[in-house]
């Protein structure tokens, strides 16, 4: 435009060009809308690092592009970026192991906890390991020096102990951050018993109950377990106390009543911290509590996503959620104290077990807080199992040299990790840190047991994944980080075959299906199958090819696209031994629910291609471990992992002893007395914690050798396969392991009544392993069959499909079935010996409830119609008699409660008849009222009750 014109051309120029500017307008705000979105999904890869790690557990990230990462049972490892390779660095000698008061030894949660790097570490190579003392009950703090790839042993230096108990499970926290400051934070578990709360706050005040009690811990001022700390390290291994820690500034030291490297306190089980680099503010998951429900003892289980912005109480044990209250449980009486409810504001800890203040600072409410059911406050988490981990708040200035960021659009917010439910959410916080909003973050990919999630120095996000299975390694333990593209995109590769494992010759049928390029680019294939004997190619989508030799085959599928981006991902297939085939059949008795009045009858069968089987005596019944257990409401899931690891070690050392017994070891070698040879147990106590000790001591006797005992040479055993020498090995090493988990018989009778002082709607699990000999070319596999058998009480908030539901928690709980056509479904049923089930319903005329019929259909909604319940009418709500509660009066005597009659309605009971072997199918409640408005209640439901036939 020519401002030099006359007013009346100006003037007709500028008319021209306001469309043009309402266009750049219109456009600029466009562009700012686009950029407010979350990018697409397929702009993201997942790529695998490393698989079949051993129980990882914490990772910390260098500048150089390395990945350091411990597993549990003491090793410190390392992912190369350069060569693509995990190297095992050291091995720190650790506690795996709890032996409660009855002698009984189990597996642990505690071992190698946690790691993390100095800030300064390209200049001291200082890095911190947090891990169980093998001596004292203590978890211990310690810093090395990890120069290049070497732990320089000698450079250990303790920082702080933290005294435990090692008789009863669980949490141990272990999580590692710094600051800007250099301020190290560590997350510390409670160390304190689930069972007998059942699934509530541990508050037994009873004596000789103490690792009962959270009050001598996590609720404890003057105790480290429970909290999350907060030191600086200082040069010389020590460490001072920072300002604004809980109690730094209390008078006289605190009188002996406090810690005070005490950050935060109330703290079940804290999970992984992050610090956001600009506001400094803390953040990290809290696993909650198992109950599922609301009861008198208090409000049903929670995990939590939590922020701390100062130092503060957060409430366990008495609060959780937005600081929902527990009772003052007597656990004498098994009834609320008097005043019952804890007061938020003014928590007191008056147990017989606290060491410290008696009135602690006010609770803190959750950050993030939900339930096993659906969540009101925060639906889009799901339902299902919990366990919160935590992750990385996301600053794009803390990358600077990053060869790839994020985009814009996740600045400032907090990506969390589920470890049960496999999701990352996006958590957006408004300018004052308060919580706005949460999005799935990749909502199409699994991130199941991802344990640790921290960004790299090359701006990826990287995931450790512990694996499916507890206190094991599993195939599917993994390494993975995801990668940002914001221009071509790689393809997303699927790469599957048929047959993992399997004897000689072994036809494999390998598929690309599911593998796309999110661009639309044509794609060219390449399947690579490596072994000893040498590699295979295919260019093709799919393949077959037969592996005619024994060995392990890698097999890698690598996609490219036609820009040059190329992605892979890669399958493992063992060839020389046919896995066992195992089952726990029932013979006698439902296989989806028990009945505490009906026993069950069972058999085992085992089979395997090179061992045979149980019919015909070549594989022994002890040879089988075999387990059946009661699952309580609110007991953690990890107690029968404890167990089944017991009964297997039992059942597979029989094996190792019957190959010895076979063998010339006896002429050598006696369990508990020297002979030519050291004996058993001398040698178990020589390699105990040895991770290489199997490998080695296979090898010794495959090969033979001497000197490490004397001057006696031991023969070789040509004739013995690695696969027989390992299972000879592992006997040896766990001989002086008590021998107190007892496999049950391959067949028999069981009557799966419940558990004195359990409750009846918990769950039975039965369990059947198989670990085969292998063969000269290939290690043992093992195989297991689960049967869960669950109570014939079901809660309907936890039904496996549903559509049309409400769920209301306040002022009272309520679930309620919305509309015409709503259901609820339960998958795989076993209906065989059901003669009836009763739904508990009602229709309350207050919440304006239609009423409605109850079908009862199976393999969907649509299915065959099996029964119908009578209609359900609608009914008023009569008032009830207040509860029965007390207040405590001026004096200090109990007087009634004075409150006001609330309103009752006795649900109907709806029953719906089962024809006789009816069959195992998907069962699906639907709710019908044809003139039910669309958003109109039909029935409430409380529970679903299976009965079984006289």
């Amino acid at each position: 435009m020519n401002l030099s014109l006359p007013y009346s051309k100006k003037m007709k120029q500028i008319k021209k060009a306001l469309p043009c500017l309402f266009a750049a307008i219109t456009t600029f705000s466009s562009i700012n809308l686009m950029a407010q979105n979350a990018p697409d999904e397929n702009r993201f890869t997942k790529v695998v690092l490393g698989e079949k790690l051993d129980e990882p557990m914490e990772m910390t990230l260098l500048k150089d592009g390395r990945v350091l990462f411990v597993e549990r049972k003491g090793a410190l490892k390392q992912y190369n970026p350069e060569t693509g390779e995990i190297k095992t660095l050291a091995t720190i000698p650790v506690n795996t192991k709890y032996t409660n008061a009855k002698g009984v030894k189990r597996e642990a949660e505690e071992g190698l906890m946690g790691l993390i790097h100095d800030p300064n570490f390209e200049q001291n190579h200082w890095i911190y390991m947090y891990y169980a003392d093998t001596d004292v009950n203590q978890h211990v703090l310690a810093r090395w020096e990890l120069r290049g790839e070497e732990l320089v042993a000698s450079s250990k230096k303790i920082l702080l102990t933290v005294p435990t108990q090692r008789e009863e499970c669980c949490h141990t926290g272990g999580g590692m951050v710094f600051d800007k400051s250099g301020n190290l934070y560590l997350t510390v578990g409670n160390n304190t018993s689930n069972s007998g709360t059942p699934g509530y706050a541990n508050l037994d005040e009873r004596k000789g109950w103490e690792y009962w009690d959270d009050q001598r811990g996590a609720g404890n001022t003057n105790n480290l377990l429970g909290k999350i700390l907060r030191i600086k390290p200082e040069a010389d291994g020590t460490y001072s106390i920072p300002k604004g820690n809980l109690y730094e500034t209390m008078p006289n030291n605190g009188d002996g009543l406090v810690k005070k490297e005490i950050y935060t306190m109330g703290h079940r089980n804290p999970w992984r911290p992050t610090i956001d680099s600009k506001t400094g503010f803390l953040y990290w998951g809290e696993v909650g509590p198992d109950a599922s429900v609301d009861s008198e003892q208090g409000p049903r289980g929670y995990d939590e996503f939590n922020q701390a912005r100062k130092a503060g109480n957060f409430g366990w044990p008495y609060f959780i959620g937005d600081n929902k209250a527990y009772a003052d449980w007597d656990f004498e009486t098994g009834k609320p104290r008097p005043g019952s409810k804890f007061d938020p504001a003014n928590p007191v800890n008056d147990s017989p077990n606290n060491t410290g203040l008696k009135n602690l600072p006010p609770a803190q409410k959750a950050f993030i807080w939900y339930p096993y059911g659906i969540s009101e406050e925060f639906p889009l988490v799901g339902s299902s199992g919990r366990s919160a981990t935590g992750g990385p708040v996301f600053r794009k200035a803390d990358y600077p040299n990053a060869k790839r960021l994020f985009p814009d659009y996740y600045e400032g917010k907090w990506l969390i990790v589920e470890f049960m439910r496999g999701w990352i959410m996006s958590v957006t916080m408004d300018e004052k840190g308060d919580y706005k909003s949460m999005e799935r973050f990749m909502p199409s990919t699994d991130f199941g047991s991802a344990i640790d999630m921290d960004f790299g120095p090359d701006g990826d996000l990287y995931v450790l994944e512990y694996g499916s299975a507890w206190f094991r390694g599993n195939d599917n333990a993994r390494l993975v980080k995801v990668e940002y593209n914001g221009g071509n995109r790689m393809p997303k590769v699927v790469a599957k075959a048929d047959n993992l494992t399997g004897s000689a010759p072994l036809k494999v049928n390998l598929s690309s299906k599911g593998t796309v390029d999110p661009d639309g680019d044509k794609l060219s294939y390449l399947w690579e199958i490596k072994s000893k004997a040498g590699k295979k190619v295919f260019k093709t989508e799919n393949a077959t090819v037969l592996l005619d030799k024994a060995g392990i085959y890698d097999v890698t599928l690598t996609v490219k696209d036609g820009k040059g981006e190329e992605n892979s991902e890669s399958l493992e297939i063992k060839v020389g031994n046919e896995p066992p085939a195992v089952a726990f059949n029932i013979k006698k008795g439902n296989k989806t629910f028990y009945f505490p009045s009906k026993p069950i009858e069972y058999d085992v069968t085992v089979s395997d291609k090179e061992d045979g089987n149980l019919t015909n005596g070549k594989i022994k019944p002890e040879q089988v471990a075999v387990s059946i257990d009661y699952i309580p409401v609110g007991y953690d899931k990890i107690e029968a992992s404890q167990n089944h690891r017991g009964v297997d070690a039992v059942a597979f050392a029989s094996m190792g002893e019957r190959l010895m017994a076979k063998s010339d070891c006896k002429s050598c070698h006696i369990v508990d007395v020297k002979s030519v040879g050291p004996s058993l147990k001398d040698v178990a106590n020589k390699y105990k914690g040895d991770s290489k000790a199997v490998e080695y001591l296979s090898k010794k006797i495959i090969n033979g050798g001497g000197g490490v005992w004397g001057d006696h040479v031991m023969a070789a055993h040509p004739q013995v396969s690695m696969a027989e020498a390992n299972l000879m090995v592992d006997y040896i090493l766990n001989i002086n392991e008590p021998k107190t988990a007892k496999s049950m018989p391959t067949q028999g009778s069981y009557s799966t009544k419940i558990p004195e002082g359990q409750k009846s709607n918990g769950t039975y699990i039965l369990r059947a392993a198989y670990k085969d000999k292998g063969t000269k070319m290939m290690k043992s596999l093992a195989t297991e069959d689960v049967v869960v058998l669950k109570s014939p009480t079901l809660n309907p908030e936890l039904a496996d499909v549903s559509k049309g539901t409400q769920l209301v928690i306040t002022p009272g709980r309520s679930f309620s079935m919305v509309g015409d056509n709503s259901y609820i479904g339960y998958k795989n049923i076993d209906l065989n010996g059901i003669s009836e089930i009763e739904l508990s319903a009602q229709a309350q005329t207050r919440v304006g409830a239609a009423g409605g019929v109850i079908e009862l259909r199976i393999d969907s909604p649509n299915g065959p119609l099996l029964a119908s319940s009578e209609k359900i009418e609608p009914r008023e709500m009569r008032m009830g008699p207040p509860p029965a509660t007390t207040n405590n009066n001026a004096n200090g005597a109990a007087a009634p409660a004075q409150q006001a009659p609330r309103p009752q309605m006795t649900p109907i009971k709806a029953k719906l008849s089962v024809p006789a072997n009816a069959g195992q199918h998907d069962v699906y409640f639907v709710f019908r009222n044809e003139k039910a408005k669309e958003k109109q209640i039909i029935v409430s439901l409380s529970n679903i009750e299976f009965k079984a036939a006289e």
